[in-house]
C-alpha cells in the first residue's frame, strides 16, 4: 500500500512540475497565435526577466561589469534594495518596453515575410538576449526570492497522514505556481475569446494583409502580445529562478516547452497547460515505473519521445487546429 501512495505522491508532484512547464509554453502559445510563428526567444525571455528582477532587487548597477573595465571603476550597487513588489512591477515595464522595441526593430520590417523568416529572427533575437543579459546584469549564478514559501507543505503532509496514514511531500512553492498558473490560463482565455484586442490577435495570425486592410494596427497587436509574453516569461522565470536560481540553463526550459507544444497544439492556450500536465506527470511516473527497470534517467528524453507519437498521429496536437492549405 505504501508503494501505491509513494506513486500517488509522484503522480501530484508530476501535475506541479507539468503546470511550471506549461507557465513557458503558454508565451509561445501567445506568440504564435499572434504572428504565426514559434519564437524561440521565449526561454530566454524568462532567463532575461529573471536577470532583470534580481538585479533591480538588490540595487545592482546595469553594466557595472562594462563600465569598471572600459573606466577603471570598482562600481556594483547603488547602495540600496527594492521591495519584491516594486521590483516585480519595474521588471514588468522592462519587459514592456522590450516588447516595443522587438516590435520597432524587428518586426515592424517583417511584416508579410514567410513564417521562416520570422522564426530565424527569434532565433538571433534569443542569442542577442542572452548576451545583452549577461552584460546587463552579469553571468554568475543569483539566488532569486520574492517571498514565495518554499519547502514542504506542513498542512498536506498532516492531512494526508491523517486520512490516508502517508504524508505526500509536496512543495509550497509548486502549489503557488499552480494557483498563479490557473489565474494566468483563466485571464488569458477570457481575454482571448471575449474582448476586442483578442479577437483582433486571432485576426493577425490569420492574416496580416488582411488584419491590415480591416483597420487592424499590426504594430498595436504585436506589441501588445509580446508585452504579455514578457509577463508570462517574468512569471516562469519568478517560478523557475526561485526553484533553481537564475543562470543560463533557465534559458534551456524553452526545450521542455516544446513537447508540451506538440502534445497541446501551438494554437491552444488551455492546450498548453494540458500538455503541461501530461508532461509532468508521465515523465514522473515513467520514471517511478520503468526507471528502475532500465536504468533510470527516463525525464531528459520520455517528454520527447511521446511528443514524436503526437507528431506521427495527430500532428495538430490534441487542441490544436487543423491546418488545411488548399493548391
Amino acid at each position: 500500500m505504501d508503494q501505491l501512495y509513494f506513486a500517488a505522491e509522484v503522480m501530484v508532484n508530476g501535475l506541479m512540475t507539468g503546470v511550471m512547464y506549461a507557465l513557458v509554453a503558454l508565451g509561445f502559445v501567445l506568440i504564435f497565435k499572434a504572428s504565426g510563428v514559434f519564437n524561440f526567444a521565449q526561454g530566454v525571455m524568462a532567463l532575461f526577466a529573471a536577470m532583470t528582477l534580481v538585479g533591480i532587487q538588490q540595487g545592482q548597477i546595469p553594466f557595472a561589469h562594462l563600465i569598471n573595465a572600459v573606466f577603471g571603476t570598482h562600481l556594483h550597487n547603488f547602495g540600496w534594495t527594492v521591495p519584491s513588489l516594486l521590483a516585480i512591477l519595474l521588471t514588468a515595464c522592462v519587459m514592456v518596453l522590450l516588447a516595443f522595441l522587438i516590435e520597432k526593430l524587428v518586426l515592424q520590417h517583417l511584416v508579410g515575410q514567410e513564417p521562416i523568416i520570422l522564426f530565424m529572427a527569434t532565433i538571433g533575437l534569443a542569442y542577442f538576449l542572452e548576451g545583452f543579459g549577461d552584460v546587463m546584469w552579469g553571468a554568475e549564478i543569483k539566488a532569486l526570492d520574492v517571498g514565495l514559501p518554499q519547502g514542504i507543505s506542513d498542512t498536506v503532509d498532516e492531512l494526508t497522514l491523517n486520512w490516508l496514514g502517508y504524508g505526500f511531500f509536496i512543495d509550497r512553492l509548486d502549489i503557488w505556481a499552480t494557483v498563479i498558473a490557473a489565474l494566468l490560463v483563466t485571464a488569458l482565455v477570457l481575454f482571448a475569446q471575449y474582448t476586442k484586442q483578442g479577437r483582433a490577435m486571432r485576426a493577425v495570425a490569420d492574416d496580416h494583409q488582411a488584419a491590415l486592410s480591416v483597420g487592424i494596427s499590426l504594430r498595436f497587436i504585436w506589441v501588445m502580445v509580446w508585452s504579455i509574453a514578457g509577463f508570462v516569461a517574468l512569471v516562469a522565470g519568478i517560478m523557475w529562478g526561485t526553484k533553481s536560481g537564475v543562470q543560463f540553463s533557465l534559458s534551456l526550459i524553452a526545450l521542455k516547452a516544446l513537447p508540451v507544444l506538440m502534445l497541446g497544439g501551438f494554437t491552444s492556450i488551455p492546450g498548453a497547460i494540458v500538455g503541461g500536465l501530461i508532461i509532468g506527470v508521465g515523465e514522473k511516473l515513467f520514471e517511478f515505473f520503468a526507471g528502475p527497470l532500465i536504468g533510470g534517467a527516463t525525464e531528459t528524453w520520455f517528454a520527447y519521445v511521446l511528443a514524436l507519437i503526437f507528431l506521427v498521429f495527430r500532428p495538430q496536437g490534441l487542441f490544436g487546429e487543423r491546418i488545411i492549405e488548399r493548391v
